[in-house]
């Protein structure tokens, strides 16, 4: 019998939400609906045990992390699918380098950290990957900041045998997976890009924090495309009214033979945290197995679904 991966989690937020409630209705259903890959080495889907969880929303601290997940301003929707208590109340979380050593100490039993926080704290970020690192668990950085990027750190989990995974999931059908398929189809097809630019709009709390701390989001998403140097990356907007919800426009222009015009428009519209969850279902995965094996450092698995993985720019 599999012995489930017990996962801590940094960030109660919807991200989070999407990802405890999509397992819950796994269970319930069997569903395998929006799955990528059902087994990962042996581990399936439901095969996840939430351990510890940490926030620094006063509401959340001391909740279950059941209970957690609904509190606003989490606006992910409640999934149909029985949901008991996880038996995991919600610590309070880092904001610095502070309290490093409690953390650790709290991830005691875990096996992979998942950082679900906001992007845009790369200081609090680093400090929750020394947390693991002193813990003897493998990270994910599922953010913006550069964790894996940083040689630094790298060298530190190499050094200690885990696994280090990141930086910043390519969520499962987003705005840079679709742009990244389109410009490698021409590519493919032989026209020549002459410009091609991108508009996120979102109402979760992550969008209003990366409108607000933008930091190195701009540069992750352009380490995702090809030809990144002929496209543009408009600023992204925070609209409460699409909840959970994220609009994205794409526009490529482009020249066929005889250099006529070639002009595509794409309007993308998706559930944002189940995006995510859709990937850290797998990461966590592919983090657990690399660590049951006493692979350190950064699995090859994991670089498709990041946007930037190690050696992209920062």
């Amino acid at each position: 019998m599999i012995e489930k991966v017990k996962v801590a989690v940094v960030g109660v937020g919807n991200n989070t939400s999407a990802l405890v409630q999509g397992i819950a209705l796994h269970r319930h259903s069997g569903s395998l609906v929006g799955v990528r890959r059902p087994i990962v080495d042996g581990l399936a889907v439901g095969d996840i045990e939430f351990v510890a969880a940490f926030a620094t929303s006063r509401e959340k601290i001391g909740r279950d992390l059941t209970e957690a997940i609904f509190l606003p301003p989490n606006n992910f929707p409640r999934l149909d699918c029985d949901l008991p208590e996880a038996g995991v109340a919600v610590t309070e979380g880092l904001v610095d380098s502070a309290g490093v050593d409690r953390v650790a100490a709290a991830l005691a039993g875990a096996e992979v950290l998942l950082y679900s926080a906001p992007s845009g704290r790369p200081e609090t970020a680093r400090a929750y990957a020394e947390a693991a690192r002193t813990a003897g668990v493998a990270f994910i950085n599922t953010t913006a900041d550069p964790i894996s990027r940083d040689p630094d750190v790298m060298s530190g989990f190499e050094a200690a045998g885990l696994p280090l995974l990141g930086d910043d999931l390519a969520s499962q059908f987003g705005t840079s997976v679709v742009h990244n398929a389109l410009l490698r189809l021409l590519r493919e097809r032989g026209l020549t890009l002459v410009s091609s630019y991108q508009v996120n709009l979102g109402g979760t709390e992550d969008f209003r924090n990366l409108v607000e701390n933008p930091n190195t989001k701009k540069q992750s998403k352009l380490n995702a495309l090809p030809d990144a140097d002929r496209v543009e990356v408009a600023p992204l907007g925070y609209l409460p009214h699409l909840g959970s919800q994220k609009v994205a426009h794409l526009n490529i222009e482009a020249q066929g033979w005889g250099e006529t015009v070639v002009s595509l428009d794409v309007k993308l519209k998706v559930d944002d945290p189940s995006g995510a969850a859709g990937v850290n279902i797998d990461l966590i995965r592919i983090a657990a197995s690399a660590l049951r094996n006493g692979h350190g450092g950064h699995p090859a698995e994991a670089t498709s679904l990041l946007k930037s993985p190690p050696g992209t720019a920062i």
